[in-house]
């Protein structure tokens, strides 16, 4: 099976809201973005992996709820050296390192203005995949609430 490859896209959600804030992610994104960490995910079912992948690619044939939670999503980027980039996500006592590609699909972009190293971070994840609206192709159907900051 094909891992999905997420655009450019998921963690740019970070850039406009406050810092230790409540924050939400509708649609596209929180679409993305769940698809990325379920993969990662142990409390995700390898059944709801799949689902999640066959959504991604437009096969629609699961009617219910997906939750997917991450207790925190921590990218560093720096725009020095523009292929150092590393996404941290733990859940629970288990936490996994993304590095390269795997990065690269959760996205964070370096604060304006400041040359070096910048860090993006999230909280207590939520995430819910709701196939029954996805496939009313109204453009919902996911959505992920989450505090912004560690």
């Amino acid at each position: 099976m094909k891992k999905p490859i997420i655009p450019a896209l998921a963690l740019t959600i970070l850039q406009n809201t406050a810092s230790a804030a409540p924050g939400t992610a509708t649609g596209p994104t929180a679409f993305a973005l769940t698809a990325v960490i379920a993969r990662h995910s142990p409390a995700v079912r390898a059944f709801d992996k799949r689902v999640i992948a066959r959504l991604f690619r437009g096969n629609i044939s699961h009617n219910t709820k997906i939750f997917v939670d991450a207790d925190s999503v921590v990218c560093r980027i720096t725009d020095v050296d523009i292929t150092s980039r590393s996404c941290d996500l733990s859940f629970g006592s288990r936490k996994r390192t993304l590095t390269g590609r795997e990065a690269n699909e959760l996205p964070s972009t370096p604060s304006e203005g400041a040359a070096g190293p910048s860090t993006e971070s999230v909280s207590k994840l939520r995430c819910t995949i709701d196939p029954n609206e996805i496939m009313r192709k109204t453009g919902g159907g996911a959505t992920c609430t989450f505090n912004v900051g560690p």
